[in-house]
């Protein structure tokens, strides 16, 4: 197989869940801890000790708002370690988590268990340790490699989360088109789409012509398919359709040629390229 036909066969594309590692077991069991204060917070009720009672409920609190931070962090954390180019996650949560947890802990063995304060010193900072042991701390450090060109982590990293953004709009408005040759047409555009975004991430230095690319031709792709998936809503029409199909053709062509463009490492800018493609949509009336 060569190298066009390698082009024209994009691999299947496995969207990273991120939100679907809130649902798996690492850090739940942050949400177990608080049950132990709950015979303790009963006592407390029963004994009428207004103090514990409010310490316990509030350690009941400060648990459960660390374990949804905890969750939260290694989310980001494992965003961060799957991307090759990224800012470093904006908030340090599972610090603070720590943190929650040690001050929590330090209270509840001072008041709740009447611990001296030392001794409830010593819990928290043993705490603090376990946290730092079991999760670790967050990234703080962007990710970057050599050949950026001036570019920072910032702003290739904006590129490619607008990129994933626009892609994410073609597949919703996808859903709402009716054709099942035009459905798998776009959805091949998305992994050629896909494809240039993962060679950005491992050649940074051709961020200047993928951005522009991305920019004018991944937003055209965007608004035709949402363009049409609304219009055929309304109405049907063949004459609609067949604009459609030819703006599609065209924005599959142009995708490849840019792939080729990107290994070759051509220098060629696309500014014509992007010209014809302008003057194809308005004259389609797609957009």
């Amino acid at each position: 197989m060569n190298k066009t036909e390698q082009l024209r066969k994009p691999k299947p594309y496995q969207r990273k869940n991120i939100q679907g590692l809130l649902h798996s077991s690492r850090g739940l069991l942050l949400y177990i801890l608080p049950l132990a204060l709950i015979p303790a917070a009963i006592l407390s009720f029963v004994y009428g000790d207004f103090i514990r009672i409010i310490t316990n409920i509030s350690g009941c609190a400060g648990y459960l708002l660390a374990a949804s931070l905890l969750r939260k962090g290694i989310a980001a954390e494992v965003e961060y370690q799957q991307k090759k180019i990224t800012r470093a996650p904006k908030w340090p949560l599972k610090t603070f988590a720590a943190g929650i947890v040690a001050a929590t802990t330090t209270v509840i063995a001072f008041i709740g268990a009447g611990n001296s304060f030392f001794v409830a010193i010593a819990f928290g900072l043993g705490a603090l340790a376990g946290m730092i042991l079991l999760y670790g701390l967050d990234p703080r450090q962007e990710k970057m490699i050599a050949g950026s060109h001036g570019y920072t982590a910032d702003e290739i990293s904006a590129t490619i989360d607008e990129a994933e953004a626009q892609i994410y709009g073609i597949e919703q408005a996808n859903k709402q088109i009716n054709n099942l040759n035009f459905n798998k047409r776009i959805r091949i555009i998305c992994d050629h789409a896909r494809d240039i975004i993962g060679m950005l991430e491992e050649s940074p230095g051709d961020i200047r012509r993928a951005r522009k690319f991305l920019n004018i031709y991944l937003d055209g792709a965007l608004k035709v398919t949402e363009g049409y998936a609304d219009m055929q809503r309304k109405h049907q029409s063949e004459q609609l359709s067949k604009n459609f199909e030819n703006v599609l053709q065209t924005i599959e062509s142009v995708f490849i040629e840019q792939k080729h463009k990107l290994l070759e490492d051509d220098v060629l800018d696309l500014d014509v390229q992007i010209e014809v493609l302008a003057a194809q949509l308005k004259h389609e009336g797609v957009i």
